[in-house]
């Protein structure tokens, strides 16, 4: 179920800082975070994130079709190899 709309986008209240510090400053750096339960907003738009799937940090660079989504939905944490050959 989704989050209100009353209520808006939940975002991480550090993640959000180090947005606003970069924006200010003008720089895009890769902002290192574990919160994937954040949802991505307008102004990340540009950004590149490394979002921590369990094990390691993938990259993920913002784009205007990700808004709306949560920042884990592009770090998978599972590595689908593929089914089983039957011999």
């Amino acid at each position: 179920m989704g989050r209100s709309l009353k209520k808006g986008a939940f975002v991480d209240y550090h993640l959000l800082e180090k947005l606003d510090v970069q924006n200010k400053a003008g720089t895009k750096k890769p902002i290192k975070t574990w919160s994937r339960r954040s949802m991505i907003i307008p102004e990340m738009i540009g950004h590149t994130f490394e979002v921590h799937n369990g094990r390691k940090f993938l990259s993920v660079f913002v784009t205007e079709n990700m808004v709306g989504h949560y920042l884990g939905e592009f770090s998978p944490t599972r590595l689908f190899k593929g089914h089983p050959i039957k011999k």
